[in-house]
């Protein structure tokens, strides 16, 4: 019972106005202190210019793709398994297999590095001419680049090609949330 009428009577005496008023500063809400504004230096402005330059972000881009083709390719050449494994011996599997690695990394390269660089290149372009950040400029350039890879195929596989491409370009950018 001390105890309650001790704890009653120190928060009454910390409720007083004239504590209250005399302790706002020590004892307050914490005030947000506004920071002063950091101006880029010119550095980091040469930075944002280059890469705001669509050749050097399809250029990036395509690289990328390219390393991620040649671990794609790498990867999946090594599931290959040959037809008359029981018949060769480890050596002529192990060539085998080193191989296939090589063949599907290169060709893997290839089709993630084009890839890369028709979308990013026409997504940066299509979003410099209509100067908005959104998710059209995803499904355009998921169009040409699904039209383009696979117009070889004909006509009919281009537009299959672009609705595709397009479809996942949008899906992945809904499912990453990058445009507000």
């Amino acid at each position: 019972m001390a105890s309650e009428s001790d704890q009653t009577s120190s928060t009454s005496a910390n409720d007083s106005p004239d504590q209250t008023s005399s302790t706002s500063s020590n004892n307050g809400p914490p005030v947000n202190k506004i920071e002063p504004l950091k101006l880029p230096t010119f550095e980091e402005i040469r930075g944002q210019e280059m890469w705001n330059n669509c050749a050097v972000r399809s250029v990036f881009s395509g690289v990328l793709g390219g390393g991620l083709g040649i671990f794609m390719g790498l990867f999946l050449g090594a599931l290959d398994n040959p037809l008359m494994q029981e018949q060769m011996t480890a050596r002529q599997q192990f060539i085998y297999t080193a191989k296939q690695m090589g063949s599907r990394s290169w060709g893997s390269a290839k089709a993630f590095a084009i890839m890369g660089l028709i979308f990013s290149g026409v997504e940066c372009a299509v979003e410099k001419a209509r100067a908005k950040h959104d998710t059209t400029n995803t499904a355009v350039a998921g169009c040409v680049t699904g039209g383009t890879l696979s117009a070889r195929g004909g006509p009919k596989a281009a537009c299959f090609g672009c609705a595709g491409f397009a479809t996942f370009s949008v899906l992945i950018e809904k499912f990453l949330d990058r445009h507000d």
